[in-house]
């Protein structure tokens, strides 16, 4: 998302949103949508071409690109569509931890995110209180709305949200780390005050995705960036139920449900059995074994790479030859990077490897390293 000029009081009330990393609104070249993509690991249809996505795309890849604005609270927005890449949905990327703002905790960008008075003890736990998302995120559903009527019809439009243990970690650290050594920690010292926090913060994540669904998201997307942090059997005792919450309370609204534990390559096997549509895949695991462990009924979102996107072309088609390879022939995967995109990204890579893609996915169609498959 770009914005036009703002007043002090605006940027304020819109300190979230300008935090938002990218929107990139894709109008689709093909009729595949990853809606479409999702729907199909529950029904077993196969679709003309893989549907490509890429999350996070910064302002270097979407230069150049048609605009189209619209209105919200005394501020004009403007949502780039890039039609020269031609992926298939738009995803409205916002900062983890807008829900949480407001809270009297303190929280400050500089840029990254930074809790002065983080949440350490059970008492500071207990006395936490979650708004509704209305209250301190209304930016985003309202930039939802803008989107989702500026896109075409057929343009799929994905909503986003932070699990429970990453926003747990933001909360009790009190600013990134590469290893939340005390959030970590107060998963053992404090157990009981540990799941309270997850708890309150899957209701949390629940209210907030479906505001997004009822402001126009067709997909919701769940980003659990710190899962790959905790051993499988303190994923499974204190993240993963705080997960199977947040799922469960979204299934109601019948949206394909997207998880993704980054370097979560030890906790797959325990995602299968959980309301879930599709598992994003980072580019550490790959997909034909992700795919044995996850079973039949989870479709799977990935997984090439980011810095692949710096090779040389040739070389480049032939690594999204090995993720496709590696994906199989049957339903249910959604062609990705295995995590966000990086700021020195040739666009014309991006664009180079959407098409190539849907080249070499079309039905009939046969692609290098497969063997001669379809």
């Amino acid at each position: 998302i770009t914005m036009g000029p703002v007043t002090p009081d605006q940027r304020a009330w819109l300190n979230p949103l300008v935090r938002t990393y990218a929107v990139l609104v894709a109008l689709v070249d093909t009729w595949g949508a990853e809606v479409e993509a999702l729907a199909v690991s529950r029904n077993g249809a196969s679709l003309e071409t893989n549907p490509v996505d890429v999350h996070r795309a910064t302002d270097a890849v979407l230069a150049g690109v048609d605009r189209v604005a619209w209105q919200c609270p005394n501020v004009t927005f403007v949502a780039t569509t890039n039609r020269r890449l031609g992926v298939d949905a738009a995803i409205l990327f916002s900062d983890i931890l807008t829900p949480l703002d407001g809270l009297g905790l303190g929280l400050e960008f500089h840029p990254a995110p930074v809790f002065a008075k983080p949440l350490r003890t059970p008492a500071a736990i207990d006395a936490l209180v979650l708004p509704p998302p209305a209250e301190n995120a209304a930016q985003v559903f309202a930039a939802i709305a803008g989107l989702r009527a500026a896109l075409p019809p057929e343009t799929p439009l994905i909503g986003f949200a932070g699990a429970p243990f990453t926003l747990f970690c933001y909360l009790v650290e009190g600013h990134g780390s590469k290893g939340f050594f005390l959030a970590k920690s107060f998963l053992f010292s404090e157990p009981a005050a540990a799941d309270r926090l997850l708890d309150k913060l899957a209701t949390q994540t629940v209210a907030y995705l479906t505001a997004q669904a009822a402001a126009g998201a067709q997909a919701l997307m769940i980003f659990d960036s710190w899962a790959g942090l905790l051993a499988p059997d303190t994923y499974a005792r204190h993240a993963l139920p705080a997960v199977r919450r947040v799922l469960a309370g979204l299934r109601p609204l019948g949206l394909p449900l997207i998880y993704f534990p980054n370097q979560g390559a030890t906790l797959l096997d325990q995602l299968p059995g959980l309301p879930l549509d599709v598992a994003g895949i980072d580019w550490r695991l790959p997909l034909s074994r992700a795919r044995a462990i996850l079973g039949p009924g989870i479709a799977v979102q990935g997984n090439l790479d980011p810095a692949a996107l710096m090779a040389p072309p040739a070389e480049l088609l032939h690594l999204a030859d090995r993720v496709l390879a590696e994906a199989g022939t049957a339903p249910g995967h959604i062609f990705n990077l295995g995590h966000g995109i990086e700021p020195a990204t040739d666009p014309d890579q991006v664009a180079r490897l959407v098409d190539y893609v849907h080249e070499r996915t079309a039905t009939g169609a046969t692609f290098r390293g497969s063997g001669g498959r379809p």
